[in-house]
């Protein structure tokens, strides 16, 4: 790929005293000039008297991700023309947002995460939460679901439930959203190698239930890169399964419409220690990399690129993380318009999940969290987000009570009732700090993808294990910050207290393994073997085969298959796979 490719739109216009072209913020030539005068004035006057009796306090003045800050920023910085960087909202190229009227429309959609135990347990949890409030579902499975290992797998000891619900078939899936009205709430899954088995569960649900395919919505993660990349939790190799993500983009875009067929995760990437501009340059190249493989199977990139979605994290850094996904939104419109030649309006746009930071939450003062989480959330609402999750407060020990959830969702009732801020939209565009650091950021992560490119693209920089050094190096860089005193943590590194805080903490009971093998081995027992026979038959076909592997799997799993024998027949047709060793 060359470096165009990287970089689709023109260098930045340099403003000059002769002026620039194009609107400057709103700021003529002459107008830029005098405020350039002005700013060296403030500098070599009031502000050096001012610091000559009293000094700058000691510390690094940096973003969370170490990105220098000016003292002061004014348009001179903020080398953003109006027409071409910001627009209007719900206008190319989106900085502003997606949607014309943002919040005074619609509230963003406040989706808890959710899952642990048995589906009894998360199916309870599930309605609480829609009677406390909450707009959309968003599923959490445990380890061996995360694996495509069953509940009676000896690789399963000691894990079913404890990090999230347990779901081995159709069964599992039947009591987990029972009472739940498929076709108007959407459902949200966090699952990715084994994405295809749990969304052919939950189609087959539908189809069990007669609710049209096309009326049923929702997001399954299915972000195969990224789990190379940072939570490594893979089933198949790369490219197989890129196949496999292609398939879903492929079956859905024609079949189940109004689903979101990846949710491209940069949450798991910064959670593994990536700066700001790594996790924005990751994602979207490996979102770059989703849209080339769906055209490379001959898809038209205005079929199936509206239903790519994002995921991003919400950090600590209040106006980095504003900026971050300020240029998201802006750095996707110009890459799908101009790299792809995206037609359609629907696929410029990058609509986006955002949770808090649960890597951000401490141990020590667990109460502090209700604060760190209050700020992420006003900073994902102040970038535009379109849906959100708040961490709980004991989220570093357990799984979250109900009360601690609870608090987790009134914050961000909170913020969208009380705080006025989705009143009015992008309510801090135009901010010079904000918008220099919108560039900044948008810069760094250029740099990033213009590397990737060079390398062949995202799935061959994951195989050269390139994003990877990358996010540890950064990793190791903030925690020596953490440990020499550079970056404080309150709680952490200062203002640290000696008695340890006492809160109370959701177990899971270890007899839910057994319950849970339990009503597996009854659905083996009354299920036609014969029919599962056939059906695991089918599925290995395709996978040797060039066949969409999404129609096979949704009928395994209609004759109650576990998911664990339609992973297991991937795994032994497409090859597993183990991470390179890097010293």
């Amino acid at each position: 790929m060359t470096e165009e490719r990287a970089q689709p739109t023109p260098p930045r216009k340099s403003v000059t005293a002769e002026g620039p072209e194009g609107e400057h913020l709103g700021l003529d030539a002459a107008a830029l000039a005098a405020l350039r005068s002005e700013v060296t004035r403030w500098r070599s006057g009031t502000l050096a008297r001012s610091l000559a009796k009293m000094p700058e306090r000691d510390g690094d003045f940096a973003t969370w991700s170490g990105l220098e800050v000016p003292d002061v920023c004014a348009p001179p910085d903020a080398d953003t023309d109006h027409a071409r960087d910001l627009g209007m909202p719900g206008e190319y190229p989106f900085t502003r947002g997606v949607q014309p009227t943002m919040y005074r429309a619609r509230l963003w959609t406040m989706r808890m995460f959710a899952g642990f135990g048995t589906p009894e347990q998360t199916n309870r949890r599930f309605k609480y939460l829609v009677e406390q409030g909450q707009t959309g579902l968003s599923t959490a499975f445990d380890f061996p679901t995360l694996m495509g290992y069953d509940s009676d797998s000896p690789r399963a000891l000691g894990e079913v439930g404890m990090c999230g619900v347990a779901v081995d078939t159709l069964r599992d899936m039947e009591v987990l959203f029972d009472g739940i009205p498929l076709d108007r709430v959407t459902t949200s899954m966090t699952i990715n190698g084994p994405a295809i088995v749990l969304l052919a569960f939950y189609i087959a649900l539908a189809d069990k239930r007669g609710i049209s395919r096309k009326a049923i919505g929702g997001t399954v993660q299915n972000d195969c890169l990224k789990e190379f990349i940072a939570q490594h939790a893979w089933l198949v190799p790369p490219r197989p399964a890129m196949r496999i993500v292609g398939d879903v983009m492929e079956f859905c875009s024609r079949e189940v419409p109004r689903w979101n067929t990846v949710s491209i995760s940069g949450y798991h990437i910064r959670e593994a220690g990536s700066t700001a501009a790594q996790e924005l340059a990751f994602t979207l190249a490996d979102g770059l990399a989703y849209v080339e493989h769906g055209m490379a199977r001959g898809l038209d990139v205005d079929e199936f690129a509206p239903r790519l979605s994002f995921f991003f994290d919400v950090h600590n850094d209040f106006f980095e993380e504003i900026a971050k996904f300020r240029a998201a939104r802006r750095m996707w419109a110009r890459f799908m318009r101009e790299r792809f030649g995206a037609k359609r309006e629907e696929s410029w746009k990058l609509r986006t999940h955002a949770q808090t930071a649960g890597v951000s939450l401490t141990a020590q003062q667990p109460y502090n969290n209700v604060a760190r989480v209050a700020l992420q959330a006003m900073a994902a609402v102040l970038g535009g987000t379109q849906s959100l999750h708040t961490n709980s407060l004991d989220e570093t020990y357990a799984l979250p009570t109900e009360e601690s959830v609870t608090i987790a969702l009134r914050t961000q009732q909170i913020v969208a009732h009380e705080s006025g801020v989705a009143n009015t939209i992008d309510p801090l565009g135009g901010s010079y700090y904000v918008e220099w650091l919108t560039n900044r950021i948008e810069a760094e992560a250029l740099d990033y993808i213009k590397r990737i490119d060079e390398m062949g693209g995202m799935v061959a920089a994951v195989e050269k294990g390139y994003p990877q050094r990358e996010i540890a190096g950064a990793a190791y860089e903030f925690q020596r910050a953490l440990d020499d005193g550079r970056r404080v943590m309150v709680g952490v590194n200062r203002f640290q207290q000696a008695d340890g805080s006492s809160i109370p903490l959701l177990k899971v009971d270890e007899a839910v393994q057994r319950e849970q093998c339990a009503r597996l081995a009854e659905v083996k027992a009354h299920r036609s073997g014969h029919d599962v026979e056939e059906a695991l038959a089918a599925v290995r076909r395709a996978a040797a085969g060039s066949d969409n592997l999404m129609r096979p799997i949704i009928r395994a799993a209609s004759v109650y298959a576990t998911e664990q024998e339609i992973c297991d027949v991937l795994r032994e047709v497409m090859g597993t796979h183990s991470d390179r060793a890097e010293f």
